[in-house]
């Protein structure tokens, strides 16, 4: 294992074992359908805003806005171009810049005003513009404002930027050259910005803005939150080079700055670390790539999805860690603060300041403690706590991940962009599934459950294999997409692809939430779309198929068998069926397999393993793992056309490490032993590589096994009703 070490903290970044687990089937691009949208000669499709209730999507590209049917988005309804003039082309190519290329003018800043405008900024050249887009006639109204301070000058820079009430709220640079970082808000009557000054902001790459409302049943807090997520080079450690740090900061939209110190600057800005490591492999995720705030009706707090990477990525490592908001207002509220202290040769280091705390807490958003002071704006707040705010606005406690872990840990996949849906299963379970993109166009679908993380299918959104640059997520009900931007064009996916499960072991298996067989019209359907009152439908998310075969009279087709004959039929040879002439006092016994084709599971997760014979009458199933006997064996039992009789016999079970299964078939004619070891993830990174390896070429054996599986039984069906 490869390692780094930074300075006392320890970081620990580079080859690690397997990690995470492996989609459970892949969708090529043509096997699906999917939307799209692109225009000729027209680039970075990079910023998406949906109008749920006019279903429209916005989409700013290159010198263009759009307006999409957001239903299908294949339906462009309007677009305004946005382009730079000759003159300016010219002035920003003088400066050193591609005339081709970076001066023209990238759409950064699409925000909804109200119902008539939206709030748009370009970089224009190098010289960042904004207007207002009026939605009825689709034109600009020729404002022109200087965006300074509200869109980038390079396209290539980090930016974000989220709508409060009227008032935009950025994370940007406010210079041609990118080298002063700022976090602002744009107020006619109160506008304040960060201090210029590398304890605020040290270099920050801009991901994500949002804004957390107060919570109206808590009398203390009474102010809404405005959360910035970052990367920035770390003030606090010593080390050689550059160490990269994630972040969040807060400020509150009551803040109003100071009245002397912090004049027209935030009193209410503070910054924490963001922490999201493995510490059982030596890992520590130091780059924040994106960031989702779950914030579902049914939820007790918001919750913070992030997706991260090590600074130093040798082998495409990624994961996605989880907070709570009220673990972060902690940290702000009560926790530490960090102080610099000079010592040899004007060397300035950052220590834990363990004096005493001014009153009204520095950074504290006006809350009960400050009306009970008397404090009733920032600006009548005393110097001492602002000079504090100043001088201290890093946290020496750091946001910890629910779990103090990651949600999921991936090898070989770069992510790039996070959504998060809630979802209620069938009963009555909520799961919160991720939609996790890659840099090489593809969407990873995964649900977190009491055993584990699974990742229920990797879709191709892209053909050309481009990075996914944004993602955004439609959760109006009846109506809801994903929709995707790259550099080439967007993309719109429905949320689940349930019509391609045939049968109902492999609807099932695919533990999908938004998934459930309909055992009455033999079919998988997205039961979030159908209106249908009737939920006699077959869902089981820790992936139990069991249901499968009570709902029906023949037993399902187990996988393993190329070839599945009609039960009692004259069929063509296969296990179940053996050319004519076959003692049928020979025992004929499969290898046992799992249910979704591959002997490698999650620790604890439940699995089951599927064991089937052929011969005498009197032949029967036992089961043994690592040498003693299992109980609660399931079977069942076909006489066939020849005399003999076929047995399908299953177990359920989880394991927490690798474990040897015997299947045993006992009968006057003989026995038959048959083992196999399930590989539990992470506890071999061979058998992972092996597993890994020829999941492809299993996935497309499995369909083909499915299609012919799905036509036998039925014409078995259509036999029996004649």
């Amino acid at each position: 294992m490869a390692l780094v070490l930074y300075g006392a903290v320890g970081l620990f970044i580079g080859m690690a074992t397997a990690f995470g687990p492996v989609p459970r089937i892949t969708w090529e691009h043509r096997e699906i359908h999917l939307v799209h949208f692109q225009e000729p000669k027209t680039f970075n499709y990079s910023t998406l805003l949906l109008s749920e209730d006019k279903d429209i999507l916005y989409v700013g590209a290159r010198e263009v806005i759009f307006a999409l049917n957001s239903l299908n988005i294949s339906d462009k309804q309007q677009e305004v171009f946005w382009k730079v003039t000759e003159d300016k082309k010219t002035k920003c190519a003088e400066k050193g810049k591609s005339k081709q290329t970076e001066c023209l003018n990238y759409v950064r800043v699409l925000q909804q005003l109200n119902d008539t405008f939206l709030y748009v900024c370009g970089t224009n050249a190098f010289q960042p513009v904004c207007d207002y887009l009026n939605l009825l006639s689709f034109e600009f109204g020729g404002k022109n404002e200087d965006g300074k301070g509200r869109c980038p000058f390079d396209p290539a820079q980090s930016y974000t930027s989220v709508m409060v009430d009227g008032e935009l709220y950025t994370g940007t640079s406010y210079n041609f050259l990118g080298s002063e970082p700022i976090i602002f808000r744009n107020s006619q009557q109160s506008p304040l910005r960060t201090e210029y000054a590398i304890p605020w902001l040290n270099e920050p790459n801009f991901i994500f803005a949002d804004v957390i409302r107060a919570d109206p049943d808590n009398a203390d807090e009474d102010d809404d939150k405005i959360y910035f997520f970052f990367t920035e080079v770390s003030v606090e450690y010593e080390f050689l080079g550059k160490l990269m740090i994630p972040r969040i900061a807060r400020v509150c939209k009551r803040d109003q700055g100071g009245l002397r110190t912090l004049q027209k600057k935030w009193t209410s800005y503070l910054k924490a670390r963001m922490l999201c490591s493995a510490p059982d492999k030596n890992l520590i995720f130091n780059i924040v790539n994106d960031v989702f705030i779950l914030k579902s009706p049914s939820l007790r707090e918001s919750v913070i999805y992030g997706v991260f990477s090590p600074q130093l990525n040798n082998v495409g490592l990624s994961a996605v860690c989880a907070y709570n908001i009220s673990t972060v207002e902690d940290v702000f509220a009560k926790g530490k603060y960090m102080q610099s202290a000079t010592v040899e040769q004007s060397h300035t280091k950052w220590v834990r300041y363990n004096g005493e705390i001014p009153r009204p807490r520095p950074g504290a958003c006006m809350n009960k403690e400050a009306r009970t002071d008397g404090y009733l704006s920032t600006l009548n707040l005393p110097d001492k706590t602002l000079q504090f705010v100043k001088d201290h606005p890093l946290m020496d406690d750091s946001v910890t991940p629910i779990g103090d872990r990651p949600k999921l840990v991936k090898r070989d996949v770069k992510y790039t962009q996070i959504v998060v849906d809630r979802v209620r299963a069938l009963n009555g379970t909520v799961y919160d599934v991720m939609f996790i993109s890659t840099d090489r166009g593809a969407l990873h679908k995964a649900i977190s459950y009491e055993n584990g993380m699974h990742i229920i299918e990797e879709i191709q959104l892209f053909p050309n294999f481009e990075p996914v640059q944004t993602l955004l997520l439609s959760s109006k009900q009846g109506k809801q997409f994903l929709y995707a931007g790259s550099n080439a064009g967007v993309v719109q996916s429905p949320l689940a692809f349930c019509d391609k499960y045939s049968t109902c072991v492999d609807c099932v298996l695919a533990r999908d939430p938004y998934c459930a067989w309909d055992a009455q019209e033999s079919v998988c359907v997205d039961n979030f779309r159908e209106h249908e009152t009737e939920r006699d439908w077959i869902q089981n998310i820790g992936g139990d198929a069991s249901s499968c075969t009570a709902s029906s009279h023949i037993a399902f087709p187990p996988p393993g068998t190329s070839f599945l004959s009609c039960v009692g039929s004259d069929s063509a040879p296969s296990p179940l069926n053996p050319v004519s002439g076959t003692d049928c006092s020979t025992v004929m016994l499969m290898p046992p397999f799992l249910s979704d084709q591959i002997q490698h599971v999650n620790a604890h997760s439940t699995f089951l393993l599927f064991c089937q014979a052929v011969g005498p009458k009197d032949a029967q199933f036992v089961w043994k793992k690592n040498g003693q006997n299992i109980a609660g064996v399931n079977e069942q039992s076909h006489v066939l056309a020849n005399g003999q009789m076929h047995l399908l016999s299953w177990v359920t079970d989880a394991v927490a490490q690798d474990a040897e299964y015997c299947c045993l078939v006992l009968s006057k004619a003989g026995n038959r032993i048959s083992k196999v070891v399930i590989n539990v993830e992470g506890s071999s990174q061979d058998s992972w590589s092996r597993e890994f390896a020829s999941w492809k070429s299993v996935i497309s054996e499995h369909d083909k096994m499915m299609d012919s599986w799905k036509k036998t039984w039925e014409s078995c069906s259509k036999k029996g009703k004649v």
